[in-house]
């Protein structure tokens, strides 16, 4: 792949987006991420994906502009759509995705962030969604996502307003759930990934889809689902596995299956 790089480290993904010097979002480097994230999920042996970008300075910056400057709606109608396969294709990865952002995640650097489970920055880090600044939308989740995440009030301040905020801030409004010191953030959330690994990965896979379930379906409809996937845990090799390795006292050898 040429604009996303990939290093297993045990059981985690580490993907690094590497489009310099802004790592910004082209239709190649969308179906990359899509494509990557897709295989990832075939491979059993990898529990969780940690993101980031390359550099010091930009997470990502979004789109490349460029693209819009003719005005062709036939390419706003094929960004749109790979934004929101690439996107949705990370937010739908069985395992749990951290965003390590550190630097500046602006527009789509940001939404793919939102796309992820968790999100941790790096203090310097500054996050907007400018979109409406030139005449635009976040159209790969983030006006979903981030509604989601910080409410309405935050959600229209940043979307409506074009403002601006830094780690402190991201992490007051539950934007973000750590904010570490420069240079820190892929060490931090590797660590955190590391915590993933000592969890079943089939019942963090059904954990997830329930956490999810839960921005669509009726509380009740999901308590139900939730019961159904806790029964049907226990046609895992996994579910066997962890009640046996805690009645040993030793630390579960998971198969992911």
């Amino acid at each position: 792949m040429e604009f996303i790089k990939l290093e297993q480290r045990g059981h985690t993904a580490l993907v690094t987006i590497s489009n310099p010097p802004a790592n910004t979002w082209t239709e190649q480097s969308l179906g990359e991420l899509k494509t990557l994230v897709e295989e990832l999920n075939g491979n059993r042996s990898v529990y969780a994906l940690v993101l980031t970008g390359e550099g010091d300075k930009f997470f990502s910056a979004g789109a490349d502009l460029k693209l819009f400057a003719s005005g062709d709606k036939a390419v706003a109608v094929t960004m749109a759509r790979r934004f929101g396969e690439a996107f949705e294709a990370l937010s739908a990865f069985r395992g749990v995705s951290i965003a390590a952002i550190n630097g500046y995640a602006m527009g789509g650097g940001l939404e793919v962030a939102l796309a992820c489970d968790l999100r941790i920055a790096e203090s310097q880090a500054q996050m907007a969604l400018p979109e409406a600044t030139v005449g635009l939308l976040p159209c790969a989740g983030g006006t979903q996502n981030l509604t989601a995440l910080v409410g309405e009030g935050w959600a229209k301040r940043m979307i409506l307003c074009g403002e601006r905020i830094g780690a402190e801030q991201a992490q007051t409004i539950g934007l973000v759930e750590q904010v570490v010191d420069t240079g820190t953030a892929v060490e931090a959330a590797l660590a955190l990934a590391e915590k993933v690994g000592r969890q079943s990965p089939v019942a963090v896979s059904a954990c997830k889809r329930l956490v999810q379930a839960g921005r669509s379906m009726p509380r009740q409809q999901a308590l139900v689902l939730e019961r159904e996937y806790f029964v049907d845990l226990f046609d895992s090799e996994d579910q066997k596995e962890g009640v046996q390795a805690f009645l040993e006292k030793r630390r579960a050898e998971w198969k992911n299956q």
